[in-house]
């Protein structure tokens, strides 16, 4: 078998499964195995590129010890801290992303979960962005429980973001206050609910290749609809400062066996997009079909959506979002 025939097989309905040779992913011609991803990607997705960006809704003194994160209070960072932000803020930057054609907007926040007071705050604020605008809304507020994410979804959410982060096998080296099991069921309390299920990871952390199919099977056994790859951008002050960062090569290899083990899935273009050519232009033509644009400081943001559609365009891509085109 070669990666262009098991494209051909996965276009016409086959799915990978724990119990095929996943090690075929490992050792295949890269070339091959990007382009068979790209004509999964094409036959799945079309030419669409999905959208989205995010507000730091919370950040910092988070009680959990995730070794990669910069907003973890066990870790010495020059994380900014502080609490919800007002709603006014939110709500100038979801305008702002709705005005550049974002498909999506997301309100993150540090912390095992959003509780009391503040997820009150989110409620209304949510409530206020889907009243005065288009643009499809997400939330990534931790461990909620059913309640919480039905109000969510009450207020205008349609999509729950959760990232699992890596495998089973790794997830006790990368955090010990919370569990791998506990994403898991996060997750099918969102799918329950009736939310578009986002979920990925962090590639680079020191984990195995092995580890990266791994993730992307469970990822595919829940049935995510959107799966952000982030390459580990080391942040001083974290147990993971030292480590050295990844290839391009590496990356895209990454992003082809989830396009082949979840072909009907949004492949999203995380951070580390910095460590490859271009903003991560051959990552598009392996099987990413999304991305994460823009940053948190709005005028930049801007720019950054602005290039990022432009080089999209040059690809032939669809980057107008589906609020515009309805009119």
């Amino acid at each position: 078998m070669n990666a262009l025939s098991l494209a051909k097989e996965i276009i016409d309905g086959r799915r990978i499964t724990r119990e095929d040779d996943l090690s075929f992913f490992l050792t295949c011609e890269l070339e091959e195995l990007c382009e068979g991803a790209d004509c999964i990607r094409k036959h799945f997705m079309g030419e669409k590129v999905d959208l989205c960006a995010i507000i730091n809704g919370r950040s910092g003194k988070c009680p959990e010890d995730c070794k990669y994160c910069a907003q973890s209070a066990h870790h010495h960072t020059d994380c900014e801290v502080y609490d919800f932000l007002p709603e006014d803020k939110i709500l100038e930057a979801c305008k702002m992303n709705e005005s550049e054609g974002v498909d999506r907007f997301s309100i993150v926040t540090a912390g095992k979960a959003l509780t009391g007071d503040e997820f009150e705050k989110a409620i209304h604020a949510y409530e206020t962005m889907h009243r005065e605008c288009k643009i499809d809304l997400c939330a990534s507020m931790g461990f909620l429980t059913k309640d919480q994410l039905h109000r969510l979804h009450e207020a205008g959410v349609t999509s729950y973001h959760h990232n699992i982060e890596t495998s089973r096998r790794y997830f006790p080296y990368i955090c010990t206050t919370h569990t791998y099991d506990m994403k898991i069921e996060t997750l099918k309390l969102v799918k329950a609910e009736g939310m578009w299920a986002c979920s990925g990871g962090i590639i680079g952390m020191g984990e195995t290749m092995e580890d990266r199919l791994d993730m992307a099977i469970s990822l595919a056994e829940v049935g995510v609809d959107s799966i952000p790859i982030n390459a580990l951008m080391p942040i001083k002050g974290t147990p993971l400062e030292n480590l050295e960062r990844l290839t391009e090569d590496e990356i895209l290899r990454t992003i082809a066996f989830f396009r082949y083990i979840n072909p009907k899935a949004d492949i999203r273009l995380a951070a580390g997009r910095a460590l490859m050519e271009r903003d991560g232009e051959r990552a598009f033509k392996s099987g990413a079909s999304a991305t994460i644009t823009g940053n948190m400081l709005t005028t930049v943001a801007c720019a950054t959506i602005r290039s990022d559609k432009e080089m999209l365009k040059k690809m032939g891509r669809d980057v107008t979002p589906d609020y515009q085109k309805k009119g």
